[in-house]
């Protein structure tokens, strides 16, 4: 069957659903091109930092994802599927770490990157509830996580060049590996080994995670290296930071809904070939 024929199968409204979603995961927004100007000296990653930051910022960037996971594990409350989330309560709160950890410019990095990943993670499986997800489930909170490997397909974004269901392809062993492990162990001793490392599969899907969070991480690392300054831009750069994988969940957990619906197939294919002309977007 062609794709024209498939597509019909689709309703007008989950097409525009699919196409802003294309165009909020494949594009790099003006506030994160200001944030990657605002890094150029590090542009490429981590690999023109001192070695000593490096370390600093890989080894912060584990732990927060650790974190994370762990904050993920225990979940939100039931009961709320499809309710709005709370975006902008997020916003504040990472906001205000961004401020304080900016103040005192590399000192307060590891503190401020701790804080608003866990408020990220938290936030992004606010999302990921609203959109009809069972944030109690394995599949979900590990998809959660996923989030943070996305990023745009732009020239403005060339240091994170994979499409969207090409990253998703890419982690999907790992995540599978993860599941089965954490469904065979059990959530309290995944929680108690992670710091470890013991946990395998899901240390793996982390690192995985972590050297693509790097990139973006860096570009806040060098807006915030300095004191003072940090502080004034900290915020900002926080709320820019958290604003993007919102859109970044957003659009990843309204895919995953329609795929529910309809099929992972179906949706892919759409995805991958709806152009910009074909239908108006809904702002």
């Amino acid at each position: 069957m062609t794709h024209l024929a498939q597509i019909d199968k689709i309703s007008l409204e989950d097409l525009v659903l699919i196409k802003k979603s294309k165009k909020d995961l494949d594009e790099v927004s003006f506030l994160m091109r200001a944030l990657n100007t605002i890094g150029t000296p590090i542009d490429s990653g981590l690999t023109l930092l001192p070695e000593k930051y490096q370390d600093k910022i890989s080894s912060t960037i584990q732990k927060a994802l650790q974190l994370s996971v762990k904050a993920n594990l225990k979940t939100l409350n039931k009961g709320r599927q499809f309710t709005p989330s709370s975006n902008i309560t997020y916003k504040v709160v990472t906001g205000l770490s961004g401020a304080t950890g900016g103040f005192f410019g590399v000192a307060g990095f590891t503190a401020d990157l701790l804080i608003s990943t866990k408020f990220m993670m938290r936030s992004i499986m606010d999302i990921a509830r609203s959109q009809g997800e069972d944030v109690h489930d394995i599949n979900t909170q590990l998809a959660c996580l996923q989030v943070f490997a996305l990023g745009g397909t732009s020239e403005d974004d060339d240091e994170l060049d994979t499409s969207y269901y090409a990253t998703r392809a890419a982690l999907h062993t790992a995540m599978n590996q993860t599941s089965v492990y954490i469904a065979e162990n059990g959530t309290k001793n995944i929680i108690e080994t992670l710091a470890s490392q013991t946990a395998a599969p899901l240390a793996k899907l982390i690192n995985q995670v972590a050297a693509r969070f790097s990139v973006q991480v860096s570009e806040k690392f060098a807006a915030q290296a300095i004191p003072v300054l940090g502080a004034a831009a900290g915020a900002s750069i926080n709320v820019l930071f958290i604003s993007h994988f919102q859109k970044m969940a957003t659009a990843h957990f309204t895919l995953r809904r329609l795929e529910r619906k309809y099929s992972k197939a179906l949706i892919q294919e759409t995805y991958e070939h709806i152009t910009p002309k074909q239908l108006p977007i809904s702002e």
